[in-house]
Protein backbone atom coordinates (compact mmCIF):
# COMPACT_ATOMS: atom_id res chain seq x y z
CA UNK A 1 0.00 0.00 0.00
CA UNK A 2 1.39 3.71 -0.59
CA UNK A 3 2.35 5.82 1.74
CA UNK A 4 -0.55 8.31 1.77
CA UNK A 5 0.63 10.58 4.82
CA UNK A 6 3.12 12.60 2.64
CA UNK A 7 0.48 12.97 -0.17
CA UNK A 8 -2.05 14.39 1.99
CA UNK A 9 -0.10 16.34 4.16
CA UNK A 10 0.58 18.19 0.92
CA UNK A 11 -2.93 18.40 -0.43
CA UNK A 12 -4.36 19.67 3.32
CA UNK A 13 -1.31 20.51 5.39
CA UNK A 14 0.67 19.04 8.09
CA UNK A 15 -1.53 20.10 11.11
CA UNK A 16 -3.96 18.24 9.43
CA UNK A 17 -2.43 14.89 9.06
CA UNK A 18 -1.75 12.57 12.21
CA UNK A 19 1.04 9.98 11.13
CA UNK A 20 2.81 6.87 12.66
CA UNK A 21 4.93 7.92 15.72
CA UNK A 22 2.55 10.24 17.00
CA UNK A 23 0.67 9.41 20.15
CA UNK A 24 -2.57 10.93 19.89
CA UNK A 25 -2.97 8.18 16.71
CA UNK A 26 -4.00 5.59 18.89
CA UNK A 27 -7.22 7.42 19.54
CA UNK A 28 -8.20 7.05 16.39
CA UNK A 29 -7.75 3.01 16.66
CA UNK A 30 -10.50 2.28 19.17
CA UNK A 31 -14.10 3.45 20.09
CA UNK A 32 -15.93 2.58 23.46
CA UNK A 33 -16.28 -0.76 23.31
CA UNK A 34 -14.72 -2.39 26.49
CA UNK A 35 -13.00 -5.65 24.77
CA UNK A 36 -9.40 -4.29 23.66
CA UNK A 37 -9.30 -3.93 20.28
CA UNK A 38 -6.62 -1.66 18.94
CA UNK A 39 -6.39 -1.37 15.44
CA UNK A 40 -3.81 1.38 14.49
CA UNK A 41 -3.86 3.12 11.08
CA UNK A 42 -1.24 4.54 8.74
CA UNK A 43 -2.62 7.93 9.83
CA UNK A 44 -5.45 10.00 10.59
CA UNK A 45 -6.91 13.46 9.04
CA UNK A 46 -8.47 16.05 11.07
CA UNK A 47 -10.73 17.38 8.01
CA UNK A 48 -12.47 20.81 9.07
CA UNK A 49 -14.31 21.13 5.79
CA UNK A 50 -16.60 19.71 3.12
CA UNK A 51 -13.66 20.26 0.41
CA UNK A 52 -11.12 18.33 2.88
CA UNK A 53 -13.39 15.23 3.27
CA UNK A 54 -14.05 14.88 -0.76
CA UNK A 55 -9.76 15.83 -1.01
CA UNK A 56 -8.80 12.61 1.41
CA UNK A 57 -11.74 10.46 -0.32
CA UNK A 58 -10.29 11.14 -4.21
CA UNK A 59 -6.69 10.53 -3.42
CA UNK A 60 -7.41 7.42 -0.96
CA UNK A 61 -9.88 5.72 -4.15
CA UNK A 62 -6.45 7.06 -6.71
CA UNK A 63 -4.01 5.08 -4.52
CA UNK A 64 -6.78 2.25 -3.34
CA UNK A 65 -6.16 2.89 0.45
CA UNK A 66 -8.63 2.17 2.85
CA UNK A 67 -10.88 4.74 4.60
CA UNK A 68 -12.87 4.29 8.05
CA UNK A 69 -14.82 7.65 8.82
CA UNK A 70 -14.92 8.38 12.44
CA UNK A 71 -17.03 10.97 14.41
CA UNK A 72 -16.33 11.46 18.15
CA UNK A 73 -15.45 7.84 18.42
CA UNK A 74 -18.48 7.44 20.68
CA UNK A 75 -19.60 4.04 19.36
CA UNK A 76 -19.74 0.90 20.84
CA UNK A 77 -19.91 -1.48 18.05
CA UNK A 78 -16.35 -0.92 16.14
CA UNK A 79 -18.23 0.76 13.42
CA UNK A 80 -14.99 3.34 13.45
CA UNK A 81 -12.07 1.01 14.13
CA UNK A 82 -9.65 0.91 11.00
CA UNK A 83 -9.47 -2.79 10.85
CA UNK A 84 -7.97 -2.49 7.21
CA UNK A 85 -5.15 0.03 8.17
CA UNK A 86 -5.31 3.08 5.85
CA UNK A 87 -6.12 6.56 7.19
CA UNK A 88 -9.39 7.57 9.52
CA UNK A 89 -11.01 10.32 8.54
CA UNK A 90 -12.22 12.31 11.20
CA UNK A 91 -15.31 14.64 11.26
CA UNK A 92 -14.78 15.77 14.73
CA UNK A 93 -13.39 19.57 13.98
CA UNK A 94 -16.57 20.13 11.76
CA UNK A 95 -18.45 21.55 14.49
CA UNK A 96 -20.12 24.51 12.97
CA UNK A 97 -24.32 25.04 13.36
CA UNK A 98 -24.64 27.19 10.44
CA UNK A 99 -28.49 28.01 10.64
CA UNK A 100 -31.51 27.83 12.92
CA UNK A 101 -34.59 28.67 11.21
CA UNK A 102 -37.54 29.32 13.45
CA UNK A 103 -39.77 30.06 10.48
CA UNK A 104 -39.05 26.63 8.20
CA UNK A 105 -38.07 25.11 12.00
CA UNK A 106 -34.61 23.76 10.66
CA UNK A 107 -30.88 23.46 11.72
CA UNK A 108 -28.58 22.86 9.12
CA UNK A 109 -25.22 21.69 10.73
CA UNK A 110 -21.98 20.11 10.38
CA UNK A 111 -21.48 16.69 11.41
CA UNK A 112 -19.38 17.20 14.42
CA UNK A 113 -21.50 19.31 16.44
CA UNK A 114 -22.21 17.60 19.69
CA UNK A 115 -26.19 16.65 20.17
CA UNK A 116 -26.58 18.34 23.27
CA UNK A 117 -25.05 21.29 22.58
CA UNK A 118 -27.28 21.40 19.50
CA UNK A 119 -30.07 20.72 21.39
CA UNK A 120 -29.65 23.63 23.94
CA UNK A 121 -29.17 26.17 20.90
CA UNK A 122 -31.97 25.36 19.49
CA UNK A 123 -34.21 25.38 22.87
CA UNK A 124 -33.08 28.90 23.43
CA UNK A 125 -34.60 29.73 19.84
CA UNK A 126 -37.93 27.86 21.42
CA UNK A 127 -37.36 24.31 19.60
CA UNK A 128 -36.94 21.44 20.13
CA UNK A 129 -34.17 18.32 18.36
CA UNK A 130 -35.61 15.43 20.07
CA UNK A 131 -33.12 12.59 19.03
CA UNK A 132 -31.36 11.92 22.66
CA UNK A 133 -28.67 9.45 22.93
CA UNK A 134 -27.50 8.46 26.31
CA UNK A 135 -24.12 10.46 25.47
CA UNK A 136 -25.79 13.60 23.89
CA UNK A 137 -23.14 15.60 25.81
CA UNK A 138 -20.46 14.48 23.75
CA UNK A 139 -21.58 12.07 20.83
CA UNK A 140 -21.74 14.01 17.69
CA UNK A 141 -24.79 15.19 15.14
CA UNK A 142 -22.93 13.02 12.11
CA UNK A 143 -22.34 9.94 14.28
CA UNK A 144 -26.17 9.96 14.89
CA UNK A 145 -27.15 9.98 11.69
CA UNK A 146 -25.15 7.29 10.93
CA UNK A 147 -26.07 4.57 13.54
CA UNK A 148 -29.42 6.18 13.11
CA UNK A 149 -29.08 6.91 17.03
CA UNK A 150 -32.22 7.12 19.12
CA UNK A 151 -32.43 7.58 22.79
CA UNK A 152 -35.30 7.23 25.45
CA UNK A 153 -37.55 10.17 23.52
CA UNK A 154 -37.31 7.89 20.70
CA UNK A 155 -40.61 6.35 22.13
CA UNK A 156 -43.09 9.67 21.04
CA UNK A 157 -41.12 11.33 18.73
CA UNK A 158 -38.82 8.92 16.93
CA UNK A 159 -34.84 7.93 16.17
CA UNK A 160 -32.73 10.55 14.34
CA UNK A 161 -33.72 9.04 10.74
CA UNK A 162 -37.32 11.26 11.40
CA UNK A 163 -35.08 14.33 11.89
CA UNK A 164 -32.84 14.40 8.84
CA UNK A 165 -34.02 16.06 5.98
CA UNK A 166 -31.10 16.44 3.74
CA UNK A 167 -27.94 15.93 3.58
CA UNK A 168 -24.57 16.61 1.87
CA UNK A 169 -22.45 13.57 1.40
CA UNK A 170 -19.24 12.88 0.16
CA UNK A 171 -18.41 9.30 -2.03
CA UNK A 172 -15.73 7.19 -2.42
CA UNK A 173 -13.49 9.10 -5.28
CA UNK A 174 -14.34 12.27 -4.35
CA UNK A 175 -17.63 13.27 -5.82
CA UNK A 176 -19.89 15.53 -3.74
CA UNK A 177 -23.94 15.02 -3.70
CA UNK A 178 -27.16 16.80 -2.11
CA UNK A 179 -29.83 14.27 -1.07
CA UNK A 180 -33.10 15.39 0.06
CA UNK A 181 -34.64 18.51 0.96
CA UNK A 182 -35.07 21.34 3.39
CA UNK A 183 -39.25 21.29 3.17
CA UNK A 184 -41.26 18.86 6.03
CA UNK A 185 -42.93 16.64 3.24
CA UNK A 186 -40.93 15.79 -0.06
CA UNK A 187 -41.57 12.27 -2.45
CA UNK A 188 -39.55 13.54 -5.13
CA UNK A 189 -37.37 9.98 -6.44
CA UNK A 190 -36.03 7.61 -4.23
CA UNK A 191 -35.48 8.55 -0.70
CA UNK A 192 -31.61 8.44 -0.68
CA UNK A 193 -31.22 10.34 2.76
CA UNK A 194 -32.56 7.02 4.68
CA UNK A 195 -30.21 4.76 2.79
CA UNK A 196 -27.18 7.04 4.06
CA UNK A 197 -29.14 7.36 7.68
CA UNK A 198 -27.81 4.33 9.45
CA UNK A 199 -25.40 3.51 6.67
CA UNK A 200 -22.44 3.33 9.25
CA UNK A 201 -20.45 5.33 7.03
CA UNK A 202 -19.71 2.57 4.68
CA UNK A 203 -21.74 4.46 1.68
CA UNK A 204 -20.32 8.08 2.17
CA UNK A 205 -18.90 10.54 4.37
CA UNK A 206 -21.99 13.39 5.98
CA UNK A 207 -20.52 16.63 5.58
CA UNK A 208 -23.56 18.70 6.19
CA UNK A 209 -27.38 17.79 7.80
CA UNK A 210 -30.38 19.79 7.27
CA UNK A 211 -32.44 18.48 10.19
CA UNK A 212 -36.31 18.95 10.97
CA UNK A 213 -36.76 21.12 14.36
CA UNK A 214 -40.16 20.73 16.48
CA UNK A 215 -41.41 23.57 18.43
CA UNK A 216 -40.68 23.33 22.26
CA UNK A 217 -43.14 21.50 24.15
CA UNK A 218 -44.42 24.10 26.46
CA UNK A 219 -44.34 21.60 29.64
CA UNK A 220 -43.05 18.11 30.99
CA UNK A 221 -43.73 15.96 33.99
CA UNK A 222 -42.10 13.12 35.18
CA UNK A 223 -42.75 10.12 37.29
CA UNK A 224 -40.80 7.43 39.15
CA UNK A 225 -42.52 4.66 40.24
CA UNK A 226 -40.67 1.68 41.98
CA UNK A 227 -41.59 -2.15 41.80
CA UNK A 228 -40.73 -5.64 43.68
CA UNK A 229 -38.93 -7.12 40.27
CA UNK A 230 -38.35 -6.32 36.83
CA UNK A 231 -41.63 -8.59 36.15
CA UNK A 232 -43.81 -6.26 37.97
CA UNK A 233 -42.47 -3.12 36.32
CA UNK A 234 -42.48 -4.78 32.70
CA UNK A 235 -46.55 -5.59 33.32
CA UNK A 236 -47.16 -1.73 34.17
CA UNK A 237 -45.73 -1.09 31.20
CA UNK A 238 -47.74 -2.95 29.26
CA UNK A 239 -50.47 -1.71 30.97
CA UNK A 240 -49.47 2.30 30.16
CA UNK A 241 -49.42 1.60 26.74
CA UNK A 242 -52.65 -0.50 26.90
CA UNK A 243 -53.82 2.34 28.12
CA UNK A 244 -53.46 4.86 25.48
CA UNK A 245 -50.86 7.10 27.30
CA UNK A 246 -48.37 8.53 24.93
CA UNK A 247 -45.34 9.37 27.21
CA UNK A 248 -42.05 10.99 25.37
CA UNK A 249 -40.16 8.48 27.43
CA UNK A 250 -41.40 5.26 29.38
CA UNK A 251 -37.92 4.07 30.98
CA UNK A 252 -36.84 0.46 33.20
CA UNK A 253 -34.09 -0.35 34.87
CA UNK A 254 -33.57 -3.57 37.44
CA UNK A 255 -32.19 -3.93 40.61
CA UNK A 256 -28.69 -4.40 39.57
CA UNK A 257 -29.39 -0.83 37.63
CA UNK A 258 -30.48 0.60 41.27
CA UNK A 259 -27.78 -0.45 43.68
CA UNK A 260 -25.40 0.33 40.85
CA UNK A 261 -26.37 4.27 41.32
CA UNK A 262 -27.61 3.90 44.81
CA UNK A 263 -24.49 5.66 46.00
CA UNK A 264 -24.70 8.49 43.52
CA UNK A 265 -28.49 9.30 43.22
CA UNK A 266 -29.94 11.66 44.98
CA UNK A 267 -33.22 10.23 45.29
CA UNK A 268 -33.28 7.56 48.33
CA UNK A 269 -34.30 4.25 46.38
CA UNK A 270 -36.93 2.11 49.03
CA UNK A 271 -34.08 -0.91 50.21
CA UNK A 272 -36.65 -3.41 48.76
CA UNK A 273 -36.44 -1.52 44.93
CA UNK A 274 -35.94 -4.44 42.44
CA UNK A 275 -37.37 -2.74 39.16
CA UNK A 276 -37.93 1.14 38.26
CA UNK A 277 -40.10 2.71 35.45
CA UNK A 278 -39.24 5.96 34.82
CA UNK A 279 -41.92 7.83 32.59
CA UNK A 280 -42.08 11.64 31.37
CA UNK A 281 -45.02 13.23 29.20
CA UNK A 282 -44.61 16.49 28.16
CA UNK A 283 -47.28 19.14 26.18
CA UNK A 284 -49.92 21.55 27.46
CA UNK A 285 -49.56 22.52 31.02
CA UNK A 286 -52.88 22.06 31.34
CA UNK A 287 -53.11 18.40 30.60
CA UNK A 288 -50.07 17.48 32.83
CA UNK A 289 -51.95 17.27 36.01
CA UNK A 290 -54.66 14.81 34.39
CA UNK A 291 -51.81 12.97 32.69
CA UNK A 292 -49.44 12.32 35.84
CA UNK A 293 -52.62 11.16 38.12
CA UNK A 294 -53.65 8.61 35.26
CA UNK A 295 -50.45 7.64 35.27
CA UNK A 296 -49.85 7.43 39.20
CA UNK A 297 -53.04 5.46 39.90
CA UNK A 298 -52.20 2.60 36.67
CA UNK A 299 -48.52 2.19 38.70
CA UNK A 300 -50.30 1.84 42.00
CA UNK A 301 -52.90 -0.64 40.20
CA UNK A 302 -49.72 -2.75 39.31
CA UNK A 303 -48.29 -3.04 42.95
CA UNK A 304 -45.65 0.04 43.05
CA UNK A 305 -43.99 0.06 46.04
CA UNK A 306 -43.31 3.80 45.71
CA UNK A 307 -44.19 6.56 43.04
CA UNK A 308 -42.61 10.14 42.76
CA UNK A 309 -43.94 12.67 40.90
CA UNK A 310 -41.33 15.28 40.28
CA UNK A 311 -42.88 18.61 41.63
CA UNK A 312 -40.43 21.40 39.74
CA UNK A 313 -37.44 21.12 37.48
CA UNK A 314 -34.63 20.44 39.76
CA UNK A 315 -36.82 17.20 40.61
CA UNK A 316 -36.67 16.49 36.83
CA UNK A 317 -33.05 17.04 36.14
CA UNK A 318 -32.24 14.57 39.37
CA UNK A 319 -34.47 11.89 38.61
CA UNK A 320 -32.92 12.29 35.25
CA UNK A 321 -29.73 12.23 36.29
CA UNK A 322 -30.21 8.79 37.93
CA UNK A 323 -30.95 7.12 34.70
CA UNK A 324 -28.06 8.56 33.07
CA UNK A 325 -25.82 7.21 35.76
CA UNK A 326 -26.38 3.92 35.23
CA UNK A 327 -24.13 3.38 32.18
CA UNK A 328 -21.10 5.20 33.30
CA UNK A 329 -21.81 3.30 37.02
CA UNK A 330 -21.94 -0.19 35.69
CA UNK A 331 -18.52 0.54 33.30
CA UNK A 332 -16.70 2.12 36.52
CA UNK A 333 -17.77 -1.11 38.36
CA UNK A 334 -16.80 -3.67 36.19
CA UNK A 335 -13.61 -4.38 33.90
CA UNK A 336 -15.96 -5.45 31.41
CA UNK A 337 -19.27 -4.43 30.49
CA UNK A 338 -20.99 -5.07 27.25
CA UNK A 339 -23.95 -3.04 26.57
CA UNK A 340 -25.66 -4.99 23.96
CA UNK A 341 -28.88 -2.96 22.86
CA UNK A 342 -31.48 -5.75 21.41
CA UNK A 343 -34.57 -4.54 20.59
CA UNK A 344 -38.39 -6.38 20.74
CA UNK A 345 -41.88 -6.13 20.07
CA UNK A 346 -43.67 -4.42 23.08
CA UNK A 347 -45.59 -7.35 24.18
CA UNK A 348 -42.72 -9.13 24.65
CA UNK A 349 -40.65 -7.09 27.16
CA UNK A 350 -42.19 -9.42 29.96
CA UNK A 351 -41.09 -12.24 28.60
CA UNK A 352 -37.07 -10.94 27.60
CA UNK A 353 -36.77 -9.50 30.65
CA UNK A 354 -37.72 -13.23 32.22
CA UNK A 355 -35.33 -14.81 29.55
CA UNK A 356 -32.54 -12.56 30.72
CA UNK A 357 -32.72 -13.49 34.08
CA UNK A 358 -32.67 -17.18 33.21
CA UNK A 359 -29.35 -16.63 30.91
CA UNK A 360 -27.53 -15.11 33.77
CA UNK A 361 -28.59 -18.12 36.32
CA UNK A 362 -27.13 -20.43 33.18
CA UNK A 363 -24.01 -18.64 32.31
CA UNK A 364 -22.66 -17.39 35.15
CA UNK A 365 -22.53 -14.26 33.69
CA UNK A 366 -23.82 -11.43 35.76
CA UNK A 367 -26.72 -9.18 33.46
CA UNK A 368 -28.47 -5.77 34.16
CA UNK A 369 -30.86 -4.65 32.41
CA UNK A 370 -31.95 -0.82 31.67
CA UNK A 371 -33.40 1.00 28.33
CA UNK A 372 -36.18 2.04 26.63
CA UNK A 373 -39.38 0.13 27.51
CA UNK A 374 -41.67 2.38 25.77
CA UNK A 375 -40.37 0.85 21.62
CA UNK A 376 -38.83 -2.64 23.29
CA UNK A 377 -35.01 -1.52 22.78
CA UNK A 378 -33.36 -3.03 26.00
CA UNK A 379 -30.06 -2.39 27.00
CA UNK A 380 -28.78 -5.57 28.08
CA UNK A 381 -25.08 -5.32 29.92
CA UNK A 382 -23.28 -8.66 30.14
CA UNK A 383 -20.54 -7.86 33.31
CA UNK A 384 -17.41 -9.39 34.38
CA UNK A 385 -14.54 -8.38 37.00
CA UNK A 386 -12.40 -11.03 34.71
CA UNK A 387 -9.51 -10.04 32.66
CA UNK A 388 -10.93 -8.87 29.34
CA UNK A 389 -7.61 -10.18 27.47
CA UNK A 390 -8.47 -14.01 28.62
CA UNK A 391 -9.52 -15.45 25.71
CA UNK A 392 -11.47 -17.74 27.70
CA UNK A 393 -13.05 -14.80 29.28
CA UNK A 394 -14.09 -13.24 26.32
CA UNK A 395 -15.08 -16.64 24.28
CA UNK A 396 -17.67 -17.46 26.98
CA UNK A 397 -18.59 -13.70 27.39
CA UNK A 398 -19.26 -14.39 22.98
CA UNK A 399 -21.27 -17.25 23.49
CA UNK A 400 -23.46 -15.76 26.08
CA UNK A 401 -24.13 -13.03 23.31
CA UNK A 402 -24.96 -15.42 20.77
CA UNK A 403 -27.32 -16.64 23.17
CA UNK A 404 -29.27 -13.48 24.05
CA UNK A 405 -29.28 -12.38 20.79
CA UNK A 406 -31.03 -15.94 19.53
CA UNK A 407 -33.73 -15.18 22.58
CA UNK A 408 -34.50 -12.00 20.81
CA UNK A 409 -35.26 -13.27 17.11
CA UNK A 410 -37.19 -16.25 18.65
CA UNK A 411 -39.37 -13.29 20.12
CA UNK A 412 -39.20 -11.97 16.84
CA UNK A 413 -37.08 -8.41 17.81
CA UNK A 414 -33.82 -7.26 16.36
CA UNK A 415 -30.27 -7.29 17.01
CA UNK A 416 -29.91 -3.53 17.31
CA UNK A 417 -32.17 -0.71 18.67
CA UNK A 418 -30.01 2.58 17.59
CA UNK A 419 -26.32 1.40 18.64
CA UNK A 420 -25.84 -0.06 14.76
CA UNK A 421 -23.80 -3.29 14.09
CA UNK A 422 -20.31 -2.05 13.16
CA UNK A 423 -17.41 -4.61 13.60
CA UNK A 424 -19.31 -6.31 16.71
CA UNK A 425 -22.72 -7.52 16.03
CA UNK A 426 -21.52 -8.59 11.91
CA UNK A 427 -20.92 -11.79 12.09
CA UNK A 428 -24.44 -12.03 13.83
CA UNK A 429 -26.63 -10.84 10.68
CA UNK A 430 -27.27 -14.16 9.47
CA UNK A 431 -29.76 -14.66 12.91
CA UNK A 432 -31.72 -12.09 11.96
CA UNK A 433 -31.84 -11.51 8.08
CA UNK A 434 -31.39 -14.11 5.06
CA UNK A 435 -28.82 -14.16 3.25
CA UNK A 436 -30.62 -13.41 -0.17
CA UNK A 437 -31.44 -10.09 1.72
CA UNK A 438 -27.68 -9.61 2.51
CA UNK A 439 -26.68 -9.95 -0.51
CA UNK A 440 -28.87 -7.12 -1.89
CA UNK A 441 -27.41 -5.49 0.99
CA UNK A 442 -24.10 -5.96 -0.60
CA UNK A 443 -24.82 -5.33 -3.99
CA UNK A 444 -26.14 -1.83 -2.84
CA UNK A 445 -22.71 -1.16 -0.93
CA UNK A 446 -21.24 -1.88 -3.92
CA UNK A 447 -22.95 0.38 -6.04
CA UNK A 448 -21.55 3.30 -3.60
CA UNK A 449 -18.51 1.92 -3.14
CA UNK A 450 -17.46 -0.43 -6.04
CA UNK A 451 -13.71 -1.32 -4.41
CA UNK A 452 -15.38 -1.54 -1.03
CA UNK A 453 -12.27 0.94 0.39
CA UNK A 454 -14.85 3.03 2.34
CA UNK A 455 -14.88 1.51 6.35
CA UNK A 456 -14.51 -1.65 4.93
CA UNK A 457 -15.63 -5.19 6.82
CA UNK A 458 -18.36 -3.23 8.58
CA UNK A 459 -22.14 -4.22 9.01
CA UNK A 460 -22.06 -7.20 6.44
CA UNK A 461 -20.80 -10.17 6.82
CA UNK A 462 -18.53 -12.07 4.07
CA UNK A 463 -20.66 -13.66 1.68
CA UNK A 464 -21.27 -17.51 1.77
CA UNK A 465 -22.35 -17.87 -1.60
CA UNK A 466 -20.17 -19.58 -4.36
CA UNK A 467 -18.63 -17.04 -6.83
CA UNK A 468 -20.50 -19.33 -9.44
CA UNK A 469 -24.22 -18.02 -8.10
Amino acid sequence: MVDIAPLLERELGADKVIQRGDERLDDYGHDENPIPQQFLPDCAVLATTADEVAAVLRLCAEHGVPVTPRGAGSGLCGGCLPIAGGVVLSTEKMKRILEIDPDDLVAVVEPGVITGELQSAVEEQGMFYPPDPASLEYCSIGGNAATNAGGPRAFKYGVTREYVLGLDVALMGGERLRVGRRTSKGVTGYDLVAGFVGSEGTFGVITELTLKLLPRPQAASTVLAVFADTQAAGTCISALLRSGLRPRALEIADKSSIDHIRPKSRYRFPENAGAIVLIEVDGDPDEMGGQMERIGMACDERGALDVLAAQDAAERRALWEARRLISSSLKEAHRIKINEDVCVPRGAIVEMLRRCDQLAAKSGVQITVFGHAGDGNLHVNLLSDADPADPAVTGHLYEVTRELFAHTIALRGTLSGEHGIGLSKRDFMSMEQSEQVLEWQRKWKRMWDPRELLNPGKVLPPSTRRCSE
